[in-house]
């Protein structure tokens, strides 16, 4: 496969004198020619017993030519008695075993090694293995373009009425490129028919000619400009690092026909760019040393067609131990290939929806029709002028006419399962602090618990389940309030496309010890004289306790109402039951039940707090302090 073509390209290319010092199943792994190493290793492991270096590339070799089973079995001799085994290497052996039809081993691995893989991969695999068992409900139309060949032909690109891709068709300006037998990649293009299909494929001469490796175009409209890689070269001919690499470079031609590199390492390979017009990100795959495991995606700002900044990974979310390639971005989602172990075959296309803040949600796997059990890899889609949506993505599944060939395909939704997910962060409703550790959960219709999770220490979270018509989200922490509030309907889709925060009480927050009691912390407020009607001004403190059961659903207070010592001691204590139950009807009638109410008393002059009783001459604000009102805190 091309995939498979490119990965070749970053490899190590061996001088003659360092192939002297290998083996003779080394120089025939090296020079990927896997069924020969496999020969060579087994005859030198009959005379001596194989490095555990050569026994991974014994692994690789069985890999490479589809014996999964063997090769599952090296890679996990290797790992249980040796530790230099790379992630990169684990996804190959999990994809052994996958593809050999041990997925429930898998799984097990993967619970055993928890330590070994990060928290993001873990649950991106249990997330799509719980997908995989939906069915898409999307209808795709795919069929092979008449443009393709009996060599490679891949990485499809938009570029005005017609369509630009690579392949490694043979040309007399390109030479063989020894480790594949076929020639230096080059940039085609092929005009779309009404129909979608593409034919009459010539080589793209709007670019400068090159004779070595030249693939894997963007063409950016808004600019003009071409993005594409090509080998690295000096003095027009390829150069190479200290070990011998010969690596891709990522180069631009500016609307003016000026061309340069705007990425180039002989120690780095880059490929599939991609340009963001409306954040001027420019995306691709490379090769790094901090990646992942294979190849990994990265962006680099730019201005003005400058790099502005230095290659930044977009992390354990998109990035895993396999090999990530050719980002695309269409309709605030993030597509790209990948060939984790989790996938339906070999490499498949992926989609992340890019959150409001600028993160990714987790990778879905975008289902059978544009995957199969083979590598499918490139994808790209837009609108169709009809209805519906058209695309083209590479393939090597069977029935094409080369090792890898460009498909066409219709379908009437946008591809992949939809999944709902908020991300955000709890914070205190009082202190606006971010709060760790708050237990936060999604219900189903029925209240089963679909997902749980914690708040990080900085009080963030994020959280995504597969696709539900409703969801209850619920959370909370002991000594705090619970959030809960359901979503159905537009309400599901309107509440993913900002940043989901959650407002919890600290019940410390909100009592105080007055009078010997625990009782509800609001501001003091007072009735008309001799009135029992709820003011505006007294709505808006009562409106506190409404808060505060609302935060405390399983809360009981006892109203307690109090006047002062003026007046007849009969009529005072009808009057403070008056107000007591005007307070009831009110915050009953804002919804609290009559669980949360458990009395509503009126005490008259009966607690005068300080010498103002009856016949004792006191300023008004000292009978002020016995007129008041308690929420008495009875059960929380």
């Amino acid at each position: 496969m091309s995939f498979r073509f490119l990965i070749i390209f970053i490899l190590i290319s061996f001088t003659a004198l360092g192939q002297n010092k290998n083996s003779k199943g080394d120089n025939y792994f090296y020079g990927y020619q896997y069924k020969n190493a496999i020969e060579a290793y087994r005859k030198e492991q009959s005379k001596k017993p194989l490095t555990n270096s050569q026994l991974l590339n014994l692994a690789d070799s069985y890999f490479k030519i589809g014996k999964y089973d063997d090769a599952a079995k090296l890679y996990m001799s290797v790992s249980a008695n040796d530790t230099i085994i790379s992630v990169h290497r684990f996804n190959k052996m999990l994809q052994s075993l996958s593809r050999g039809g041990n997925q429930d081993s898998v799984k097990t691995f993967i619970k055993s090694k928890s330590s070994v893989f990060s928290t993001e991969l873990i649950e991106n695999a249990e997330f799509n293995y719980q997908l995989y068992n939906r069915s898409p409900d999307q209808d795709v139309k795919i069929i092979n373009l008449f443009a393709n060949s009996a060599q490679a032909d891949f990485s499809p690109a938009f570029y005005k009425e017609n369509l630009l891709f690579s392949s490694s068709r043979p040309r007399k300006s390109k030479n063989i490129y020894t480790p594949s037998g076929e020639s230096y990649l080059d940039i085609y293009v092929g005009k779309f028919e009404k129909s979608g299909n593409v034919s009459m494929a010539t080589p793209f001469s709007e670019l400068p000619s090159f004779k070595f490796h030249k693939s894997t175009p963007f063409y950016a409209a808004s600019s003009n400009r071409f993005f594409y890689i090509v080998s690295n070269t000096e003095d027009g001919q390829m150069a190479f690092n200290d070990e011998g690499k010969n690596a891709l470079a990522l180069a631009v031609l500016y609307d003016s026909g000026q061309f340069r590199f705007l990425l180039k390492d002989l120690s780095v390979s880059f490929y599939y760019p991609y340009f963001d017009d409306e954040s001027e990100r420019l995306y691709f795959a490379a090769n790094f040393e901090d990646s992942y495991g294979g190849t990994d995606l990265y962006y680099v700002v730019t201005n003005n067609g400058q790099v502005m900044t230095a290659p930044i990974n977009l992390g354990p979310k998109i990035n895993s131990p396999g090999n990530e390639i050719a980002p695309y971005i269409f309709d605030g989602s993030l597509y790209f290939s990948s060939d984790v172990f989790y996938g339906l075959g070999g490499m498949d296309v992926y989609k992340s929806n890019i959150q409001p803040d600028g993160s990714y949600s987790i990778p879905v796997n975008i289902g059978e029709g544009i995957n199969s059990k083979d590598d499918d890899f490139g994808f790209i889609i837009k609108e169709n002028e009809n209805k519906g949506y058209i695309g083209y993505v590479a393939s090597n599944r069977p029935g094409g006419k080369g090792g890898d060939d460009i498909y066409k395909f219709e379908m009437d939704k946008i591809p992949g399962l939809k999944t709902f997910s908020v991300k955000g962060k709890v914070v205190n409703t009082a202190s606006k602090k971010t709060i760790d550790k708050a237990e936060i959960r999604l219900l189903s219709r029925e209240g089963d618990v679909l997902k749980e999770i914690y708040s990080k220490d900085d009080g963030s979270f994020s959280i995504e389940i597969p696709w539900q018509d409703y969801v209850s989200v619920s959370a909370t922490k002991d000594g705090y309030s619970i959030f809960s509030m359901a979503y159905s309907d537009e309400g599901i889709e309107e509440v993913q496309k900002k940043p989901f925060n959650i407002g919890l009480a600290k019940w410390s927050d909100w009592i105080l010890e007055k009078e010997d009691k625990t009782v509800l912390k609001i501001g003091k407020f007072f009735f008309d004289k001799g009135r029992s009607t709820v003011t505006p001004s007294v709505a808006i403190e009562l409106d506190k306790v409404v808060a505060a059961v609302s935060s405390f659903p399983d809360l009981q207070i006892k109203i307690e109402s109090h006047t002062d010592s003026r007046g007849s001691t009969s009529y005072n204590k009808r009057l403070s039951q008056k107000r007591a139950d005007a307070i009831k009807i009110y915050l009953l009638g804002k919804g609290l039940s009559a669980s949360n109410i458990i009395e509503a008393k009126g005490y008259g002059e009966e607690r005068i707090k300080n010498n103002c009783t009856n016949g004792t001459y006191c300023l008004d604000f000292l009978h002020k302090q016995n007129e008041r009102t308690l929420f008495v805190v009875e059960k929380n």
